[in-house]
């Protein structure tokens, strides 16, 4: 009798626990949540392609689709389109220059997609202006360049970004592993207007990314290890709905394949995650290689009602869709 009371009391403290843990963590009885999604423009509208066997040397711009566009990535007339479509936030790509500038653009080195060769770093802000960044695009492996020509002078500087879009939010990405880039960016945000600095987040490798928070405690930024050590310690002790100091006023990148693991997925969660100033986008697939929410078939595998943040790398596409449902 006394085995079957203690059995008894056992089953009564996991059946409470399950209670408290559905409780505490379903989306059933939190604060509505009634806004659109926060979309974010990966590299403000560009050229997409095929992500089959891609690996992180592999020349994007010598596989993309037929072009449906005629925006390149990472310019000042692609993210006009961008924020034109609907665009919250455009995410950009940042390499310093010969001459201590910020030059916009992607790739390691130049010689994918330009006609040159070598790194930014090793020209002047003036001479990459002469630079065509549409030399190497092709959807036919070779038999045409729909954008040789086209784009020279289209290199801008973060400079002229900013000046562009006054009131513009941004996602500058430090393409770098040198910590040494990441006090170079404090070093040029620090000048920038308090107020201005809110409308921007800055994501990297970790060793960048630390450089500029010790320089730049309030701003929000995101790395591999500022992600890691959120999602952890959420994973640990986020049922009970505690909240770590690691996972404040930061940026998270939740790939879609993992995001329903989290406790209180997704409007608990986002609740959660907006009262400490942490920005959430839901990024396709497992996040290896910056897939996106790029088709109205991807947006299907939203969750119903979804309002936090959408990685897009066709803005023009998935804009319109939440127009329309708005109206309906």
């Amino acid at each position: 009798m006394r085995k079957l009371k203690r059995w008894n009391k056992t089953i009564l403290f996991f059946l409470v626990l399950v209670v408290f843990l559905f409780v505490n963590n379903t989306s059933l009885f939190t604060k509505e949540r009634d806004a659109k999604p926060l979309l974010l423009a990966h590299r403000g509208l560009g050229q997409t392609f095929s992500m089959e066997g891609i690996e992180a040397d592999t020349c994007t711009a010598s596989r993309i689709y037929v072009p449906e566009h005629a925006y390149l990535e990472n310019t000042i007339p692609s993210m006009k389109a961008a924020f034109e479509a609907g665009a919250d936030i455009v995410e950009l790509d940042i390499k310093p220059t010969k001459d201590g500038q910020f030059a916009v653009f992607h790739d390691w080195t130049l010689d994918c997609r330009t006609n040159m060769e070598g790194s930014v770093k090793d020209y002047t802000m003036d001479q990459l202006k002469n630079i065509d960044i549409g030399y190497g695009y092709t959807a036919d492996e070779g038999a045409t360049y729909p954008f040789r020509g086209k784009g020279v002078g289209l290199i801008p500087s973060l400079d002229e970004v900013l000046a562009a879009f006054p009131d513009g939010a941004f996602l500058i990405h430090i393409k770098s592993t040198d910590p040494e880039e990441g006090k170079l960016l404090a070093d040029y945000l620090s000048g920038l207007p308090v107020n201005r600095l809110t409308q921007l987040t800055v994501y990297g490798d970790d060793g960048p990314i630390r450089t500029l928070k010790s320089q730049l405690p309030s701003l929000r930024v995101m790395s591999k290890d500022t992600l890691k050590s959120c999602l952890v310690s959420y994973a640990g002790a986020g049922w009970s709905g505690y909240l770590p100091s690691v996972c404040r006023n930061t940026e998270l990148h939740i790939p879609e394949k993992y995001a329903r693991y989290l406790w209180g997925w997704p409007d608990k969660f986002l609740n959660r995650m907006d009262s400490i100033n942490t920005r959430v986008i839901l990024v396709a697939g497992d996040g290896g290689w910056s897939e996106g929410f790029d088709s109205v078939l991807d947006l299907q595998r939203l969750p119903d009602d979804y309002s936090g943040g959408i990685w897009t790398n066709r803005i023009d596409v998935i804009a319109p869709e939440f127009t329309i449902k708005k109206l309906e």
